[in-house]
């Protein structure tokens, strides 16, 4: 039989200088046999969380809308109708006088009908005379010195003005004086018209032009006959 040898005994050794004697639960965790289970770890300390910090504070919550009834029929716009039209002004409503005259009588009735507004307190300025037949003596006496002075006084509007019953430029005037001194009965009704258009409130007829007025045949030369 083989003889084994003797196996040395071993003995455990102090710590030496400057080595820290194990502590009793280390020497008894020495000896401690290692097992199929996990090994022991030391116990864990958790720092505390830090506490949350408090933020502002949410706000109320606000009131809705009241929301429209919906439970009844939905409301229904009118469609807009057409615009209304536009009146436009009527035209002013012209007094007519006449003054019996004849067509060699016509410009002397015109220069008295004349003198009569002016003494009633017309403007010269609101005063216009026209002419059917021959030009007045005042606007051939104008004319002569040029058309553009003679147009001039129209826009001035500060004197009496004579001027064709048909005018090469728009006249308009409060008072019209027609003086028919010539010309065809029928240049003499339209030169009516055209005094009738060209006066805002009054039109003075020296002599037979448009309709004769009931009456006018008869009346005293000089002398306005309303129409």
């Amino acid at each position: 039989m083989p003889v084994f040898p003797e196996e040395p005994e071993i003995h455990e050794s102090l710590p030496g200088p400057g080595v820290p004697f194990p502590r009793e639960s280390d020497a008894q965790a020495l000896h401690v046999p290692a097992t199929g289970g996990a090994p022991a770890t030391a116990p864990t300390t958790t720092a505390a969380a830090p506490l949350p910090v408090p933020g502002p504070r949410p706000a109320p919550p606000r009131p809705a809308p009241p929301r429209a009834d919906r439970s009844g029929p939905p409301r229904l716009i009118p469609k807009p109708g057409p615009a209304p039209r536009r009146q436009t002004p009527a035209a002013p409503q012209v007094e007519v006088q006449r003054i019996a005259a004849t067509p060699a009588q016509a410009l002397d009735r015109a220069d008295e009908a004349v003198d009569r507004l002016l003494d009633s307190g017309r403007d010269p300025g609101e005063i216009l005379v026209l002419t059917v037949g021959d030009a007045h003596p005042w606007q051939q006496h104008e004319l002569s010195f040029g058309e553009e002075r003679y147009w001039a006084q129209l826009t001035e509007g500060g004197d009496v003005f004579y001027a064709d019953a048909a005018p090469a430029r728009p006249v308009r005037r409060e008072v019209v004086v027609l003086v028919v001194n010539g010309g065809s009965p029928a240049r003499a009704a339209e030169a009516y018209t055209e005094a009738l258009g060209r006066a805002n409130s009054l039109l003075l007829v020296c002599g037979e032009a448009g309709p004769t007025a009931t009456g006018a045949a008869g009346a005293a030369p000089g002398r306005p006959v309303k129409a």
